[in-house]
C-alpha cells in the first residue's frame, strides 16, 4: 500500500515508480479523481518516461470502471493537456514528474477548462478516497455503465491555438537553439516553430525518459552549459531551455547569459497589455522589483500573490488577469484558459526579438533593472525559528517593512529578501534583490549568517 503522505503534494502527485506508487495506485487514483470532479468524460496525457503509459492506462481504467469516458492524447506537453482540457471542457490528468530523475513520475490533474485541482480545491478529498479504497481493498463497483477509452491526437489544434495568440508572420529571420532535454519539447518544438522564418538547431529532442544527457531541469545552471555552448559556437541569437513536461521555458540571449524569468515576464506583460490596456497582471512576491514596475509603466494594474500555480491561476480568474509570470519560469495566459505556458512565452519573446533589430540583451536589458541572488537553499530543520530569529534581527529597524504573505518578506529603502520554507523538503529558501550587487551581498550573508548559526548543512543553487 502506498504511503499517500509522501507522494501527494500540495499541487500534484509525485514519487518513485514502483517503490512509492505503481499501475495499483494509479487506477484507484483515476476513480476517485471520477468521483471528487463528477465527471462522466476526462482527458489524459503522458510525458516520455518509461512508466507513463502503463501508468495512465491504469488510471483510465479507473476512471471508465466508476462511468467516465476517457480520451487518450498520448505523447504531450502539460501545457498541451491544459489546452485539451480548455479546448474539450474536460477535466484532466497530465503524468509526469517534470523535471525530477527518470525513476519519478506524478499526476497533475485540474478540472475542466484546466482550472486547478490542488490541496485545497479536491486533492486532499482524492487522497483520502484512495487512503480508503486501498485499505478496502479498492474502490467500489459503480453502477453507471463501463466508460468508453479513445484516443485523439491534439498536437496539430494546440499549435494553431497558440498561432492564433501570436503573430510572427513579420519577424525577421532568427537564428534558435533549443534544448528539449529529451523531454516533451522534444516533440512539441518542432511541430509548434515549423513553417516560421526561423533556423532552428536542437539538441536533444530524442524523446528518452532516462535523461541521458542531463537532467531536465533548466533552472539548474549546470543543465544549460549545453545550450549556452551552442549559441556561441553558432552565433545564435538566443537560447531556448525547456523541462521535462515542457510547461517551462527558459531563455539565454545571444551571449549564451541567462535572462531571468522576471525579465521574461516583464517583457510578456508589456506585449499582452499592449492588446488589453488597463489588464491586471498578477505576479508572485519573488518576482523582481521590475515587474510591477514594467506593468505600471504599460498602463496595467499589478496584483501580488502567494508563490505556486494554484494561487496564480485562482488570482489570474477572481481579478480577469491578461497575464501571471513567477521567477520559476512559469507564464500564464488568460487565452490559455489562465494556464502556464512556456511554448506561448518562448513565441512572446521570438516575437519581440524579431520585431526589432537589436540582440537579446539590448531588448531584456529595459526589463532587468536590478541586482539579484537567485534562489539560495539552506538545510534546516527548525524552520520555523530560524525564521523567527531571522525577523527578530530586522524587526524595528528605519524604513524597513515586513510581510508574511508567503514566508518572511522583509523591504528595505533600496532591496528586500524573501524567506520561505520549502513545502516539500526541511529547506528555507532565500532570494534577495537590490539596486547593486554590492547590496545583495550584504543582505544576503547577514540573512544567511542567521539561518546557519548553528551548523545547518547547506545547499546552494
Amino acid at each position: 500500500m502506498a504511503d499517500l503522505s509522501q507522494i501527494v503534494k500540495a499541487y500534484d502527485v509525485r514519487g518513485v515508480v514502483p517503490d512509492q506508487w505503481d499501475e495499483a495506485t494509479a487506477e484507484l487514483f483515476g476513480a476517485a479523481f471520477v468521483h471528487v470532479t463528477g465527471a462522466s468524460a476526462l482527458v489524459v496525457g503522458h510525458d516520455m518516461r518509461p512508466s507513463s503509459p502503463g501508468l495512465v492506462r491504469a488510471f483510465g481504467r479507473g476512471a471508465a470502471g466508476q462511468g467516465a469516458d476517457v480520451t487518450e492524447i498520448g505523447l504531450c506537453s502539460t501545457d498541451e493537456l491544459y489546452f485539451a482540457s480548455g479546448k474539450l471542457g474536460l477535466p484532466g490528468a497530465m503524468f509526469t514528474a517534470s523535471h525530477n530523475p527518470a525513476r519519478y513520475n506524478g499526476i497533475k490533474m485540474c478540472r475542466a477548462g484546466a482550472a486547478p485541482v490542488g490541496e485545497e480545491t479536491g486533492l486532499a478529498q482524492i487522497r483520502s478516497l484512495v487512503e480508503r479504497w486501498s485499505d478496502s481493498g479498492g474502490a467500489p463497483a459503480s453502477d453507471k455503465p463501463q466508460g468508453t477509452v479513445t484516443q485523439r491526437d491534439m498536437l496539430a489544434e494546440y499549435a494553431e491555438h497558440l498561432h492564433s495568440l501570436v503573430d510572427l508572420s513579420h519577424i525577421r529571420r532568427l537564428k534558435v537553439v533549443v534544448d528539449a532535454g529529451n523531454g516533451m519539447g522534444g516533440l512539441t518544438v518542432p511541430f509548434v516553430l515549423a513553417g516560421l522564418p526561423l533556423e532552428l538547431h536542437d539538441l536533444y529532442f530524442e524523446l528518452d525518459g532516462t535523461f541521458p544527457n542531463h537532467e531536465a531541469n533548466p533552472l539548474d545552471p549546470k543543465n544549460i552549459v549545453d545550450l549556452q555552448r551552442r549559441v556561441r559556437e553558432v552565433g545564435a541569437d538566443l537560447g531556448l531551455a525547456f523541462d521535462g513536461d515542457a510547461d517551462r521555458c527558459f531563455v539565454v540571449d545571444e551571449n549564451g547569459d541567462p535572462v531571468p524569468p522576471s525579465a521574461i515576464a516583464a517583457l510578456v506583460a508589456s506585449r499582452e497589455l499592449a492588446k488589453a490596456p488597463g489588464s491586471t497582471v498578477i505576479h508572485n512576491l519573488i518576482t523582481s522589483w521590475s515587474v510591477p514596475e514594467v506593468i505600471r509603466e504599460s498602463g496595467g494594474q499589478p496584483v501580488r500573490t502567494r508563490v505556486g500555480h494554484s494561487f496564480i491561476k485562482q488570482e489570474m480568474a477572481r481579478t480577469g488577469a491578461i497575464f501571471g509570470g513567477e521567477h520559476s519560469a512559469h507564464y500564464y495566459f488568460r487565452d490559455f484558459w489562465n494556464a502556464d505556458t512556456g511554448m506561448l512565452a518562448a513565441l512572446h519573446v521570438l516575437a519581440a526579438l524579431g520585431g526589432q533589430d537589436g540582440p537579446l540583451s539590448r531588448l531584456v536589458a529595459h526589463y532587468d533593472r536590478y541586482a539579484s541572488s537567485g534562489e539560495i537553499n539552506s538545510t534546516v530543520e527548525d524552520q520555523f525559528n530560524r525564521t523567527a530569529a531571522v525577523k527578530a534581527a530586522f524587526a524595528g529597524r528605519e524604513n524597513v517593512t515586513m510581510d508574511e504573505l508567503d514566508g518572511l518578506t522583509v523591504t528595505g529603502v533600496n532591496w528586500w529578501f524573501n524567506l520561505r520554507p520549502s513545502n516539500t523538503e526541511p529547506l528555507l529558501r532565500l532570494n534577495v534583490e537590490a539596486r547593486d550587487a554590492a547590496t545583495v551581498e550584504r543582505v544576503r550573508d547577514e540573512v544567511l549568517a542567521i539561518v546557519r548559526a548553528e551548523g545547518e548543512r547547506t545547499l546552494t543553487v
